[in-house]
């Protein structure tokens, strides 16, 4: 059912916890009704340097999250803005259709950090959110 991938992920998740220097955090589901992931960025220069982040939720969502958040160290934003949920169900080798939503939570949890990184750093405000959201091209 699982892949030898999914299941090292699960059972070895890398890049777990909280991050204290993170500069953009940015959480996919909902913590107060059931599976959601948090991804702590932390960006410098144009680079990703640190990633990590918390879950709570089944082993696809903990493994595809560890995958993600593994992979996108090193890139820049717009790198890592363009891996789509596809890219994360093939990077731990498929997963059961049921299965496939728990993908999307870390790509949505980290394009939210990025906005929550844009706003700190002061590239993007909230009102630019409410006037024209940013493309995810």
């Amino acid at each position: 059912m699982y892949s030898e991938t999914l299941l090292d992920h699960f059972l070895h998740p890398r890049n777990v916890g909280f991050m204290k220097d993170a500069n953009g955090v940015g959480t996919g589901g909902d913590p107060s009704c059931g599976d959601y992931v948090r991804i702590f960025i932390r960006v410098d220069g144009p680079k990703i340097a640190k990633a990590s982040f918390q879950v709570q939720g089944c082993p696809s969502a903990i493994a595809t999250a560890s995958v993600f958040v593994e992979a996108i160290i090193g890139m820049t934003l717009k790198e890592a803005w363009e891996i789509s949920d596809p890219e994360v169900v093939s990077a731990v080798g498929g997963l059961p259709e049921e299965k496939i939503h728990c993908s999307n939570l870390a790509v949505t949890a980290f394009q939210q950090a990025v906005i929550d990184h844009l706003i700190r750093a002061g590239e993007l405000t909230e009102q630019d959110l409410i006037d024209e959201p940013p493309a995810e091209d």
